[in-house]
């Protein structure tokens, strides 16, 4: 196996039969780590699924009632993030809009689907999100979610069968300018009012995903109204079992170039 892709083109037990075949794990000084999803896989995230989230989503909207119905609803929140290439990892810079001012990190659990809409492992999500122009209107997510650095993902994903329990994980976040912390929370996927799977089938119900898709699960950790992201923060994200996603902030399209430059496959 040569990608993602390969792997996520797989059955659930063949997938665990070619991760028992590859041992143990190689030496990885000096390599250069890429995001867990590759060829023509895609993130999605699903949105307003804590308590926490609605309540901030609110806060901040002009149209409180629609994040009200939607986190009760019978049909979740669901939107794309960003295709494969478009993805940073650890220790790679994320990203806020010129035009926002108002940014702030959304740290999630993320499930990784096969083609076949398994659930076959989990990994660390951290949803850049521009809180002014989703305030704005709802109608804006996407430009709110879609953008140079938007999404990054931890650069490992953990099986599924290693997983004793997905929703009973903490997640912690810690955000320093300076070196000092300005910032931290802690929630736990305990507090996730949908199930996994059922997200995942949702998701799956109208579209394929030959190469495989990661679903963010929503965020139970979001910053006071008066906090907003700056160029300079480093923002870390640890999952108990899952990992930590580090990573700096940066403004704009131009830190993001080499994700347009480099190779679409994913071999960056």
């Amino acid at each position: 196996m040569n990608s993602f892709a390969e792997l996520l083109r797989l059955s659930l037990e063949d997938l665990r039969a070619e991760v028992d075949k590859a041992g143990e794990a190689l030496p990885v000084e000096g390599l250069k780590f890429l995001p867990p999803i590759d060829g023509r896989g895609e993130v999605w995230c699903a949105g307003v699924t804590y308590e926490r989230s609605r309540g901030a989503r609110m806060e901040e909207s002009s149209e409180q009632s629609v994040y009200d119905k939607v986190y009760t609803a019978d049909r979740p929140e669901l939107f794309q993030k960003a295709p494969a290439w478009r993805v940073v990892v650890d220790g790679e810079p994320v990203g806020i809009r010129t035009d926002s001012g108002h940014d702030v990190p959304e740290p999630e659990l993320a499930v990784v689907a096969n083609s076949h809409g398994e659930i076959v492992g989990f990994t660390v999500c951290n949803d850049m999100s521009s809180r002014s122009i989703e305030g704005v209107n709802p109608l804006y997510v996407p430009q709110a979610k879609l953008f140079a650095g938007g999404c990054a993902l931890a650069s490992g994903i953990r099986p599924v069968w290693e997983v004793a329990d997905p929703k009973k994980l903490g997640i912690s976040l810690v955000i320093r300018r300076g070196g000092d912390e300005v910032f931290s929370g802690t929630t736990s996927t305990e507090k996730l009012v949908r199930e996994l799977q059922d997200l995942i089938d949702v998701l799956f119900l109208p579209n394929d995903f030959p190469d495989g898709v990661i679903l963010a699960t929503g965020t139970g950790i979001v910053p006071e109204l008066d906090f907003a992201l700056a160029e300079g923060d480093v923002i870390t994200i640890t999952i108990d079992e899952l990992g930590t996603l580090t990573n700096p902030v940066a403004t704009g399209r131009d830190p993001f170039a080499f994700l347009a430059t480099e190779n679409l496959e994913g071999l960056r």
